[in-house]
């Protein structure tokens, strides 16, 4: 079976299976109306959409990731085990909702578990930070699924440069390539039906389960020696850079972090005009740019790996220092206008 996901070919045969599955099952939800029984979002002052929608999202894309996960990397059955963990109490949060300490505590336990059952050759502190970074990476894929198309379409991205480092270096993951691959294309086929104007939205039980997934499938590649921790950490640049500086700003002004808010840059983006499918498609961009960044860095001297991470950074720094002027002058004209 590792010989079979070995090429480009069985890559995106299983990518396309795993997007054709995920679609298929999100639109039979659609079609019976169960979408809408299941959990729905809806509109208040804080969101960016205008009408009722189902959140279901993660009941198309977590199945077919777990099964595939079970087939095609049975060492991974953990990771599999986990993010459907996380799915259920997600699914309960979406449904009836979950103190913010009930939520955290799970995903702890989660990335805990992994960690002690795929234990790295590196210091305990260094477990630790790669562990918290895991937890934040769960909840800031999270924070993040608040526009059409943008958490789905940066998944398909994300996972997709996890498969072609894993497949395109000198050291093959047939295991890493095949959980990459499926979990790509099943963000794909609920991209289908979430791109603008979105049919439904991802929902907590599938934003959770995807951020620990790009948590642990970055740790697994890590701990295999594929590439360095710096590689998920550019490959999702944007959603880890726009959730960082947005979730600092509030703690700074004593706000509480987790409730919802419409301040992230791609919320800015959309309130400014450009709108649901263009902010998407230029987050597409520029992510495919560090994706690109990371993908060249691969394989090359470890200072050239980091200064290329540490640069990507700065040129998204530089990019949301020019959506926050944009933002203070339409913000200044409105004040001045009222």
């Amino acid at each position: 079976m590792h010989l079979a996901i070995t090429t480009w070919f069985a890559a995106l045969a299983v990518a396309v299976a795993a997007a054709a599955a995920s679609t298929m099952i999100l639109r039979a939800l659609l079609a019976t109306g169960l979408a809408w029984r299941l959990a729905t979002d809806i509109p208040n002052d804080r969101s960016l959409h205008t009408r009722p929608t189902p959140r279901v999202g993660g009941w198309g894309i977590v199945p077919v990731s777990v099964v595939l996960l079970l087939w095609l990397a049975p060492q991974m059955w953990l990771i599999a085990a986990a993010a459907t963990s996380l799915a259920a109490v997600s699914q309960i949060d979406d449904r009836r909702g979950l103190p913010a300490r009930v939520r955290f505590a799970t995903h702890l336990i989660a990335v805990v578990a992994l960690i002690v059952a795929y234990p790295a050759a590196a210091p305990w502190w260094f477990l630790a930070g790669a562990g918290f970074m895991m937890v934040w990476l769960i909840n800031l894929y999270n924070f993040m699924d608040g526009a059409d198309g943008l958490a789905g379409g940066m998944a398909v991205l994300g996972f997709g440069a996890y498969a072609a480092a894993a497949l395109g270096g000198s050291h093959l993951a047939p295991e890493l390539a095949a959980g990459s691959v499926a979990i790509a294309g099943a963000a794909f086929g609920f991209l289908l039906l979430n791109f603008h104007p979105a049919r439904l939205f991802l929902g907590d039980a599938g934003s959770i389960p995807l951020g620990f997934l790009a948590g642990a499938l970055g740790y697994w590649g890590w701990r295999e020696a594929i590439w360095g921790v710096w590689f998920p950490a550019t490959v999702f640049a944007p959603f880890i850079a726009d959730a960082s500086v947005t979730l600092s700003r509030r703690l700074l002004r004593g706000e509480k972090f987790w409730q919802a808010h419409r301040e992230h840059y791609y919320q800015r983006m959309v309130r400014l005009g450009i709108g649901h499918r263009r902010t998407a498609v230029y987050w597409y961009l520029i992510m495919l740019a560090g994706i690109i960044v990371a993908l060249w860095a691969v394989g090359r001297p470890t200072l050239q790996q980091w200064l290329s991470c540490v640069a990507w950074y700065g040129v998204l720094m530089c990019i949301g220092f020019t959506i926050d002027i944009r933002w203070r002058r339409v913000q200044t004209a409105s004040n001045n206008n009222s």
